[in-house]
């Protein structure tokens, strides 16, 4: 009988490992994870709904969505893509709904469903699943490994699938049987930023703002949802800039600026006419209880007047043109200094990990270790929020573990 082992409880590792199982009945799979409890990310994932994937279909359009691992993952999803994931699910009981930010979500709004599928279907394989199980050393054996745990103990691998994350002792692992790391760094998090224009504002969001991240000599522009927190900026717009700039804002140690555009859909044009139409309908109004756009919050517009020189209870009448392009600027080109990075409470995503080069996506064997496959985050992988970051660990996981079945098979053909 052929030993798999999988090294990792997540969403790859169980992915992989039911998928090992189904391929190959008659290999002993076993699935390790180092905490207490299996799939923990999924629990928290999406606030407690757990974000399963993104109803976009094509692979082309979905490799978009991941600043690093593009290329390769194009291959993979056209092996498995969402569209798998939601057959999948549904298969066995699940339901998926698409919400319309294209988010996936069980119809039951528990991330507790997808877990208990899961769990399910890895005891229904007769996966072996072990907690407090952490693997300290992985070393090859012949044509297989030994993996050495905690407290002592050791197992036999023919196969091995590494699907830590970018849990520091994984990569260790991945470092020791040869592979190349690439420095992980953190990629989706908040944007800490001290501004008397924010104080006291968290918990307001603005659905559609115009945002630009810029750091050394790279700039980015994302569109989305802003949300003021007590340390400074999150929201959609926010979480993908810090994706797309993971690496650069790491090397300039989070000092950057982002210039924020609250009225995207309006030009410059588009507001001095507002406040000329404003000043005509009520020019004994003030400018703080009869703002001309609905879209922005009160309590920040005052804050922007406030930058701008305008009082609030200015009369639109006595409003000065000055102060009006001032507050013109601060609506369309608002900069603001962003001095270091914030948690984001849903998701713990890195980019960097095992180099790229260094795997077949193909089969997500490693090309300088046989025997040795990888899944999800432990790759230098890593998508924008959204259902992204999951679905890497579906089709990697599905790949891997179809990879290791097929290996074991042929292990057991020659006997071995």
């Amino acid at each position: 009988m052929t030993d798999l082992v999988v090294l990792g409880g997540g969403a790859a590792g169980f992915f992989g490992a039911i998928r090992a199982a189904e391929a190959n009945p008659d290999a002993r799979v076993t699935l390790l994870e180092a905490g207490s409890t299996f799939l923990s990310k999924v629990k928290i994932s999406g606030g407690g709904r757990c974000n399963v994937t993104r109803a976009v279909f094509d692979p082309v359009e979905l490799v978009k969505g991941y600043p690093r691992g593009a290329t390769e993952l194009r291959g993979v999803f056209s092996r498995f893509q969402p569209r798998d994931t939601v057959a999948w699910f549904e298969a066995r009981g699940v339901r998926l709904k698409a919400e319309p930010d294209l988010r996936m979500f069980p119809v039951t709004d528990d991330s507790q469903t997808i877990i208990d599928c899961l769990l399910g279907e890895a005891r229904k394989g007769g996966v072996a699943l072990r907690t407090h199980a952490a693997a300290e050393a992985v070393t090859r054996e012949g044509d297989g490994f030994v993996v050495s745990l905690r407290g002592g103990a050791a197992l036999r691998a023919d196969a091995i699938l590494l699907a830590t994350g970018s849990n520091p002792k994984g990569l260790a692992i991945a470092q020791s049987l040869g592979h190349k790391l690439v420095a992980p760094v953190p990629s989706l998090f908040n944007f800490v930023i001290h501004d008397p224009r924010l104080e006291d504002l968290a918990g307001i969001t603005v659905p559609q703002v115009a945002t630009t991240l810029k750091v050394g000599d790279l700039k980015l522009q994302q569109t989305g949802s802003v949300l003021v927190t007590h340390a400074g900026l999150s929201g959609l717009a926010l979480l993908r800039l810090s994706a797309w700039g993971a690496r650069e804002l790491h090397a300039a140690n989070y000092q950057a600026t982002l210039v924020v555009d609250w009225v995207p859909t309006r030009s410059e044009a588009d507001l001095r006419a507002a406040f000329d139409a404003t000043r005509t309908q009520h020019p004994k109004g003030t400018v703080g209880a009869n703002a001309p756009f609905p879209e922005v919050p009160r309590r920040l517009w005052e804050r922007l007047l406030a930058a701008s020189g305008i009082a609030p209870d200015t009369k639109w009448a006595e409003a000065p043109r000055k102060g009006l392009n001032l507050l013109t600027q601060q609506l369309k080109l608002g900069a603001f200094p962003i001095t270091g990075k914030g948690p984001f409470k849903e998701e713990f995503v890195t980019c960097g990990g095992v180099s790229r080069k260094e795997v077949d996506f193909r089969t997500m064997e490693s090309r300088v270790c046989p025997g040795l496959y990888f899944a999800g985050e432990v790759l230098d992988i890593d998508g924008i929020t959204g259902g992204f970051n999951f679905q890497n660990a579906w089709s990697t996981g599905w790949i891997a573990g179809g990879s290791m079945a097929a290996r074991g098979l042929t292990l057991a053909e020659k006997g071995q």
